[in-house]
């Protein structure tokens, strides 16, 4: 049955002693390699950007994807978890319960991930001598495809889930729920759809007409924030924070309108430097 699908899914994927695996954590893997697979295959088909091999890709991506974990993490806990990063900030970092047990990374920041990565590959790019906004827009179309494998996460994870709905596409995310009978919105999938599917799309049809193809980064930034911000409204607020201002604007929200004015202001400058080249 549709609305009990949450609660049949196993969020783990296997257990080995203490140690269990989520999918959730496998979907990072997924999306890692989704995002290698998709840019070799761009070697073959487009011009990459200047010094960019094979080997400094992988080496890009790799230590990207590390500084994505910590910048999603203290992202989380300084935009979500103020209050209890500043009581416990080394537990922030902290894989494993009190038991010893490895539960993996709670509480993940896309805000702060993307900041993290961002910031690794710039540095990783400059000691390579790679134009960093080349670089850029040659890897912001594969990152929504990949990004999807995360939103999946969270719906096996039975979190990030939505506000309650009386509409048939709704879910019981909890036996609680179900009892209660609290139906929600699935915005975990609704999120894999918009952000990371609808986006590829998107990304990729700008990426195929020359007078874009040089400013994919901020359509990234516009559009990511213009769909989550959308989305936001069938999500769940965090628990802790609630609405933030107006009634109705989540952190998330506040988030993504920062972005989007980040993302004009990239365009703008872009525009600017073409026609200054004229």
């Amino acid at each position: 049955m549709w609305s009990e699908l949450p609660l049949k899914l196993n969020p783990i994927a296997f257990t080995i002693g203490n140690f269990s695996l989520r999918w959730y954590s496998l979907g990072y893997l997924l999306t890692l390699l989704t995002i290698y697979l998709f840019l070799k295959h761009k070697f073959a088909t487009k011009t990459a950007p200047k010094n960019l091999t094979t080997d400094k890709l992988e080496n890009i991506l790799f230590f990207s994807f590390l500084g994505a974990l910590l910048g999603g993490r203290l992202g989380y806990a300084i935009f979500y978890d103020w209050s209890n990063f500043i009581a416990h900030p080394l537990l922030t970092f902290w894989p494993f319960s009190t038991q010893g047990t490895f539960t993996g990374f709670y509480g993940m920041s896309f805000h702060g991930g993307l900041l993290g990565a961002l910031l690794t590959a710039k540095i990783i790019c400059k000691k390579y001598s790679i134009p960093f906004y080349e670089f850029l827009n040659f890897f912001i179309p594969a990152f929504p495809l990949g990004y999807f494998w995360g939103r999946l996460g969270n719906f096996i994870n039975g979190e990030l889930y939505g506000r309650q709905t009386n509409n048939k596409i709704g879910m019981y995310f909890s036996e609680n729920n179900k009892a209660q009978h609290l139906l929600r919105h699935p915005s975990q999938l609704y999120e894999a759809l918009g952000e990371s599917i609808l986006l590829f799309f998107i990304l990729n049809h700008f990426s195929k007409q020359k007078k874009w193809q040089n400013k994919l980064f901020p359509l990234f930034l516009i559009f990511y924030g213009i769909i989550r911000f959308v989305i936001e409204f069938f999500r769940q607020p965090d628990p802790q924070l609630g609405f933030i201002a107006f009634g109705w604007l989540t952190m998330g929200q506040a988030l993504c309108l920062g972005m989007i004015g980040v993302g004009l202001l990239f365009l703008i400058l872009a525009n600017k430097n073409e026609s200054s080249k004229q």
